[in-house]
């Protein structure tokens, strides 16, 4: 039997440009675009929210139109809403193929927030659907505040899945929204939906307020998730997303029944371009990335590394495309 393929989809360009004070311009974006599909070899990548501004279409225009040069144009997402469809023209104007619509996952999100009973949320949703598929618009569904709620109300969450299970999506979208999860729950949750629903394609989408984004992606990956949303840099608002740098070393070293198609050897180029265009600076002691991990200052290190490499693991900053360095 071969290594189950795990896709990665990349959401630096869209939730990691949440992050506080950051903002790209549309030339910017393209280059990101762009070396995260050629450089890193990333799968998809999620590059806006419909919507927001005259210089986020024109951001989206540019990437679309070099992505249909390169037959690329399937991997270029972009955040909608349900909002009577206005958010699929947008994307259409934009030239995108690939919807990934905000629905909410937690009863506490839809009765406090939209005001609206299940039953019409579900009625706008289908509208929404239904005009995707005329535009011939892929669609994959979030389910915004999944983690609550499989807490709180997950009645309501297998109702959705019910009936999103009914229509025409392409990837169920499962993120913790507020970076509250165990491990343990992650594992636990996304166990309880594959067993029931074992045909969805099941993204994970992660965050790191309790610092667990590693983990809980780790977990996902176990319970049989198909795909998961990282940012370069750990980038996101809050506390961050989970970090693309350290959950592809991990499903490498760790994850051996698996497989992803990232070339990790582009990691900090890619890593250094992102602090560069977003003034986010990496922080010197960032897994993998950070400018202190591959120096070691101990003397007794450096010792032992030349006898015997008795210092090194299995994070080679060669697989990084960076070099050990001393600083006794």
């Amino acid at each position: 039997m071969g290594k189950k393929l795990i896709e990665i989809m990349d959401t630096t360009l869209r939730d990691g440009e949440q992050t506080s004070g950051v903002s790209y311009t549309p030339n910017e974006k393209l280059t990101i675009a762009k070396f995260l599909i050629n450089k890193l070899n990333i799968d998809r990548i999620e590059v806006a929210s419909a919507r927001v501004s005259d210089g986020e279409l024109e951001s989206v225009k540019k990437i679309t139109n070099w992505a249909k040069k390169n037959k690329k144009i399937n991997c270029i997402e972009v955040l909608t809403f349900v909002d009577n469809g206005l958010s699929i023209e947008w994307i259409s104007k934009a030239n995108c193929k690939v919807q990934n619509l905000l629905t909410k996952g937690s009863l506490n999100h839809l009765k406090y927030q939209l005001k609206k009973t299940p039953k019409d949320h579900f009625n706008d949703i289908s509208e929404v659907l239904k005009r995707a598929s005329n535009k011939k618009i892929i669609t994959n569904v979030y389910l915004e505040d999944w983690s609550n709620g499989m807490k709180n109300s997950k009645k309501y969450v297998f109702e959705s899945l019910d009936f999103l299970y009914k229509h025409n999506i392409k990837r169920l979208l499962l993120p913790d929204t507020l970076g509250i999860l165990t491990h343990y729950q992650v594992y636990q949750f996304i166990d309880e939906i594959k067993n029931k629903f074992p045909d969805f394609h099941i993204d994970f989408h992660g965050h790191n307020d309790y610092d667990l984004g590693v983990a809980n992606v780790m977990e996902a990956v176990k319970a049989g998730v198909n795909g998961l949303h990282l940012t370069i840099n750990g980038m996101g608002e809050r506390a961050g997303n989970a970090p693309m740098a350290s959950v592809l070393a991990v499903i490498k070293d760790f994850l051996t029944d698996v497989k992803i198609t990232t070339n990790e050897k582009a990691l900090h180029k890619v890593s250094k371009l992102v602090e560069t265009f977003s003034g986010f600076r990496i922080p010197v002691n960032k897994p993998v990335v950070g400018a202190n991990v591959f120096t070691q200052t101990a003397g007794i290190h450096a010792d032992g590394d030349n006898k015997n490499k008795l210092y090194f693991n299995d994070l080679m900053p060669e697989r990084f495309g960076r070099k050990r360095k001393y600083a006794l």
